[in-house]
């Protein structure tokens, strides 16, 4: 099945599979915890809490785990500001944003590193040098795609206002089916491009992190209510994340088994994406400060934030490096 635009209700219908997949439970008493995700579709961002779930990581923690994905990362935060999701799973610009517009959350532990993100592109195209004047889909104006669409193109010593055309066009539903009427000859995208590869829809031509450099892709994120009131079971949650993803690392066969029912990709496409991903999975979660620095003076050269907060308020290191 290929990688869609999930609704709403498919939403609830992945998590109540995840629920019903028979994972041991913790005894009567288990605290529960709620786990989200920015989105479902993400091999890296979803995978480990599936494996948790699947493989009763979460159960061994004395944690009666549910796993919720969102819709995109605003959605992701109110629920985890509400105190309905104990951990959110989100694209790590996201803390640099949010913090700067005053949400009171802090990272605690590096979710992926480098940059996972790919460019995708139309099947006759087989270099970079062939998308100029052309145009490449991102799926919002300001968004973490967009910027990446604009470093690629100063990487490639392109005007990205007059040498290539980048276009805000939203999900991947959008981005393929303008790639399919030739609209666009591109698209900035997750792992999940590995998705549409095998399909023949487009193909994977690298990895945005040597465009980038020093980076985090993605994150574990927490109200600082939940920092100061429920330490333990974010220590919990977060061994065993750390326990799913290294067993991402070291089988990634086995883990592409548990995670194609979920993510409703073959285990072929999920394989693909574990190899764009899987070089990028954290062992401990350490935060890497420079690569923090790095993306907040990006997002300050494209104005995406106003302000240089100090780097210490995005984080704490209360909780890392994981041991598992």
């Amino acid at each position: 099945m290929p990688m869609t635009t999930i609704s709403r209700r498919r939403f609830l219908g992945t998590v109540a599979a995840v629920a019903a997949a028979g994972a041991p439970r913790p005894a009567r008493g288990g605290t529960a915890v709620k786990i989200g995700t920015a989105v479902l579709g993400d091999y890296s961002m979803a995978g480990p809490v599936i494996v948790a779930l699947e493989r009763g990581f979460f159960a061994r923690e004395g944690l009666e785990a549910e796993f919720v994905p969102f819709r995109g990362g605003p959605d992701l935060l109110k629920a985890v500001m509400g105190g309905d999701v104990l951990v959110g799973i989100t694209g790590s610009t996201d803390i640099l944003v949010f913090r700067e517009a005053g949400s009171p959350i802090k990272m605690v532990a590096t979710h992926t590193e480098g940059n996972h993100f790919t460019l995708n592109v139309a099947p006759d195209v087989s270099s970079v040098a062939g998308l100029k004047g052309k145009a490449i889909g991102v799926t919002r104006v300001g968004a973490t795609t967009w910027i990446f669409a604009r470093m690629l193109a100063k990487k490639e010593g392109w005007d990205p206002d007059k040498d290539v055309q980048i276009v805000g066009l939203g999900g991947l539903d959008a981005q393929l089916a303008a790639l399919a009427r030739r609209e666009i000859a591109a698209y900035v995208w997750g792992d999940g491009g590995a998705v549409t590869e095998l399909q023949g829809k487009s193909k994977v031509l690298l990895r945005f992190d040597a465009v980038t450099g020093k980076w985090i892709s993605q994150i574990q994120y927490a109200s600082e209510d939940a920092i100061k009131h429920q330490a333990d079971p974010i220590r919990r949650s977060l061994r065993a994340l750390f326990t799913a993803l290294k067993l991402m690392r070291e089988s990634p066969r086995d883990a592409a088994e548990i995670c194609s029912k979920k993510l409703g990709w073959p285990p072929e496409a999920v394989l693909r994406a574990h190899r764009i991903s899987g070089p990028l999975l954290p062992v401990d979660g350490r935060i890497d400060v420079a690569a923090l620095g790095v993306m907040q003076g990006t997002l300050l050269e494209y104005d995406v934030i106003k302000k240089k907060l100090p780097l210490e308020d995005h984080f704490t290191r209360e909780f890392t490096p994981v041991r598992v």
